[in-house]
């Protein structure tokens, strides 16, 4: 009888350890994300802080004047345009989705910690994508903010060729993002970065070096704007299987 109760109990914890582990993978679904990304930033070309623990340090200026890579007030204020080149978050595809976030990576980011940024999303994103976007931009932004939060959805342009890369927020109204091809090339051909990591995701073609018209901000209570600053093209690729899951 004694035998029969430690068994019925040994069964019965196993199958409670199955039940838990079959709601963490529904909890947790298979994701992945191939996505391309329309950047640009305050610092002068090419970003520092893919190099260094802090961005370029800036005087006042508005746009490229009075910039300098010592002295004054160091900021890294960027805006990414992405659009989702094919994805999944377990039975949802991604593909086709856009997003965007802003914000500013702070004065010293040797910690890991980051000022603040917003996310926006175009209004055609459903509530199934979000979530595989918000799960995928944890791993590859691994940081801690400050401050990070959902901004209103507003529609999104995104165009991009090897010479020019256009994003739009809003029609401009809370984001706007102006590339064009430096020429500084051999040839006709981009100017790529090879082999440097784009924060935490495992995998990119490369940096398309693209100095920016005009980068801008407008919405919230830290707009701003600037022109003549750093500006790139990439496209990375991350999944479930590359990251350890979060608890």
């Amino acid at each position: 009888m004694k035998l029969r109760i430690v068994l019925l109990v040994a069964a019965l914890a196993t199958l409670s350890a199955v039940a838990v582990l079959a709601a963490g993978e529904k909890a947790a679904p298979q994701w992945s994300m191939n996505t391309t990304i329309i950047e640009a930033c305050s610092c002068p070309m090419f970003c520092q802080c893919y190099f260094n623990g802090e961005p370029a340090g800036h005087a006042e200026h508005a746009g490229m004047e009075g910039m300098s890579h010592g002295g004054g007030e160091h900021f890294c204020k960027f805006n990414n345009a992405y659009k989702v080149n094919k994805g999944n978050y377990g039975a949802t595809k991604l593909d086709g989705v856009k997003f965007w976030v802003a914000g500013d990576l702070g004065a010293d980011f040797t910690d890991g910690e980051m000022e603040w940024a917003v996310l926006h999303f175009d209004p055609s994103v459903t509530p199934e994508q979000r979530e595989g976007v918000k799960t995928a931009l944890g791993y590859i932004y691994p940081v801690k903010w400050k401050s990070f939060t959902v901004g209103a959805d507003a529609p999104m342009e995104w165009t991009a060729t090897k010479d020019d890369a256009t994003a739009k927020l809003d029609g401009g109204k809370i984001g706007e993002v102006v590339l064009h091809r430096s020429k500084v090339g051999m040839t006709d051909q981009p100017t790529v970065i090879q082999n440097l990591r784009y924060f935490g995701a495992p995998r990119n073609t490369g940096f398309l070096m693209m100095k920016n018209e005009v980068e801008a901000y407008r919405a919230g209570d830290k707009p701003y704007e600037y022109k003549g600053t750093n500006g790139f093209m990439i496209t990375l690729d991350i999944n479930s299987k590359d990251v350890k899951p979060k608890s």
